[in-house]
This record gives C-alpha cells, structure tokens and sequence, in this order.
C-alpha cells in the first residue's frame, strides 16, 4: 500500500507569495450590489445560519404537533364510535375517555421537543416556574367537549406553541370528519387539508393543503356564535351592528372551529363575551394570526397573551382589522 506523508502547513506574509496580479490588504466580497438588487441588508452568516436553524426547528415542531393531533384524534374516533362514559370535574365541566387518551398521545410525542407542555389535562405547574419558560405548548386533547358528548362532530384537537407569550404555531384537527387547519404565524401562511384517514403522511398532507385567505367585507356581515355557550352580551353585540344599518347572519360553531370559519374566510367577525381557557384558543389564535387576523382582548384591544399566571382569558374578539 503507497504510504501518505502529511506535512504541516505553515502561514506566510502576502509579499512571501508574489503573484502577477496586485492584491489589496482588505479583500472581503462586497455585498453592496446584491443589497441594492434585493432591496434588502444581507445578514452575516452567522445571523442567517441561526434564522435557518430556527425555521428547520420550527418545521419539525409543527409536522410533530400534526402527527400527535391525527394520532390523538384516532383514539378519540374509538371513544366516540362507543359508548361514552361521562365524569364531571371540579369546576362541572365534562370529561371522558376521549380526553385522556388524546392527552397521552399528545404528551408521547410533544415530550420529544423538550419544551414543556400546558395541557388541560395536566396537572398545572406553578406559575413561579412557568414564568421563566420562553417557548411552551399549550393543549387542548378535546376541545369541545359538550358537542363531543352530543356527537355533532363539532370537536377538535388544539395544539399551540407558544414564544414569550405569543402563539407560533396552530394545529386544530376536527378527527369526525378528518379536516387538518394549520398555521405558521412566522410565514404569515396558515392552511386546510381534508384527509382520507388519521394516518396521512406529513408529505401528502402537504401535497393536498389549501392556503387559508380571510374574507373580504361584504353586504352580510357573518358572525360565529358559540353553539354551547350563545348568551345576552353576543346578542347585544349583534343589534348594536344590525342598528348601525347592517345585516347580520349568525353562524352557531362548535369548539375552535369558530377561529378556523374566520381565517378560511367563511365569516367576519368572532366575538366571545364568556370565559375562556388558554388552551381552548392558543391553536386557533396562531390560525388567524398567520393569515392577518386579530385575537383582541376586548379590555385592551391588544392582541391575547399566553402562559398567564391565570390561564383564563379575558373576554375577546376574532376580526381581521
């Protein structure tokens, strides 16, 4: 076998390598035309190696939260094909089989991020912890479950992620009549996918998705109401439109489909004077967000916050401004 010798190579002054052609002391590339065609600054490599890192990141995180929504919704399509069996928690709200399969699912495959989790159906950590936290998920295994009871279908997986205390990413799937929404609030583009089964691969759920546009002002103006929870405060908000010379159509909605009508362009306006749960709206608001719409609180008409020391929202309204 011919042997390979090394040697060590060893740095000299420019004037040790005489070449035919002048060289300047300072010979980094400029950059200036490539700034001026693009209308733009360049970043340095080392900003732009960190923006490519964090979008690769951001692309696993939402094809994970996809793959433990349609996983979580077949165990709740086994629940809801039975018999369901219904306990009522502290504060009186329903809970079945369905919730706490779909959470273990979804803890299975968020855990693997490492970024930790606000689920309904965990035990809620200390605020004192939680408010060091920069990214965290927010969950609801299912959301909508009065309409789950009822078996109208109106019930959805809700997975957020969430940065410094605003949505990022949305996943809400509706598993009774397998329909995917998905937002990345980062690429302002969020999406719909109706899929044959819970098993659809990432690569053709992004072969078939529609891009999601919100609906431009009409002659109508269509507001969602809340199936389960329609009470004075809505309706007052309705006739102050209609006195103001308009027609109004209102559209009943079950669960966090509500923000998806909006930013799939089927409706103007979401208002919702109740209590609500952060987990209840974190996926739909990271939806509307990343097509232009708004999530107000209806005290500061500031856009909703997450990981509250209370995790209940004020009331709120969904409209693209």
């Amino acid at each position: 076998m011919k042997k390979i010798y090394f040697e060590k190579a060893n740095p000299i002054k420019t004037h040790q390598y005489p070449t035919s052609a002048k060289h300047p002391k300072y010979s980094v590339t400029s950059i200036e035309k490539t700034e001026r065609i693009f209308w733009g600054e360049v970043s340095c490599w080392e900003i732009s190696l960190n923006k490519a890192i964090k979008i690769l990141n951001m692309n696993k995180n939402l094809d994970l939260a996809i793959k433990a929504s349609l996983e979580a919704g077949r165990e709740i399509m086994k629940v809801y094909d039975s018999v369901i069996n219904v306990e009522y928690k502290e504060d009186k709200s329903p809970l079945t089989e369905a919730d706490t399969k779909a959470n273990e699912v979804i803890n299975f495959y968020l855990k693997q991020t490492e970024i930790p989790i606000i689920s309904e159906e965990n035990k809620q950590i200390d605020f004192e912890i939680r408010k060091n936290w920069l990214q965290c998920w927010i969950v609801d295994p299912v959301d909508g479950t009065k309409e789950f009871i009822k078996r109208n279908g109106e019930f959805t997986v809700n997975i957020a992620l969430i940065e410094n205390g605003r949505p990022l990413l949305g996943v809400i799937y509706a598993p009774a009549n397998k329909t995917l929404y998905f937002g990345n609030v980062t690429n302002k583009q969020s999406f719909k996918v109706n899929l044959d089964s819970h098993s659809e691969s990432i690569e053709s759920i992004n072969s078939n998705k529609r891009l999601l546009k919100p609906k431009q002002k009409g002659e109508i103006i269509e507001i969602i109401g809340s199936r389960s929870h329609m009470n004075q405060e809505t309706l007052h908000y309705v006739e102050t439109i209609k006195s103001a010379g308009k027609k109004v159509k209102i559209i009943s909605k079950g669960s966090s489909l509500k923000f998806c009508l909006i930013a799939e362009g089927l409706a103007d306006f979401y208002p919702r004077f109740a209590p609500t749960m952060e987990w209840d709206t974190a996926a739909g608001h990271a939806i509307c967000n990343a097509v232009g719409v708004e999530v107000n609180s209806c005290k500061t008409n500031k856009s909703l916050l997450y990981n509250k020391e209370n995790l209940i929202n004020p009331w709120f309204l969904v409209n693209k401004n």
